[in-house]
């Protein structure tokens, strides 16, 4: 019985300091930069037809341009040289909005192209979980998901 307890107790131990080890950061987003060639054009893309508030940068420095994208999360223009690379459809930035048709009828006011995953113009695709998406591009080919996710 005495073995039992105190195989018990190094147990109870070594599960209290496991756990104690895989301690929660509490992450939260902060925000998301990426290279551009202009960053004005890239800042008239972002303001204009995705409509974000743009907030200035804390030093002022030129080449860098920043968006709020909700109260605690933003993206970050920076223009610098860069190697050129294939922007793959499947690393995007990803946006939900609960208009998703207000937002449409705004990206075909300013002549913006959407498609779905699979490349079709103006389709939006229907997932099964019931959430809604489309896919644009930015001025430096970067692509953007659109969608209706509730969070």
């Amino acid at each position: 019985m005495k073995a039992h307890i105190e195989l018990l107790l190094l147990l109870s131990l070594t599960t209290n300091c496991l756990l104690l080890q895989a301690q929660s950061f509490d992450f939260q987003f902060d925000h998301f930069a990426i290279v551009v060639a202009d960053v004005d054009k890239s800042a008239e893309f972002y303001a204009t037809v995705l409509n974000l508030e743009e907030t200035p940068h804390p030093d002022r420095k030129p080449g860098f341009r920043w968006f709020i994208i909700d109260d605690n999360t933003q993206i970050h223009l920076i223009q610098k040289e860069f190697a050129p690379f294939e922007k793959n459809k499947s690393m995007h930035l990803a946006l939900a909005t609960q208009d998703l048709d207000g937002l449409i009828a705004h990206l075909k006011s300013k002549n913006v192209v959407f498609d779905d995953f699979a490349g079709n113009k103006n389709t939006i695709k229907h997932r099964s979980d019931g959430v809604d998406q489309i896919y644009i591009r930015d001025p430096d080919g970067y692509w953007i998901e659109i969608n209706t996710v509730v969070h």
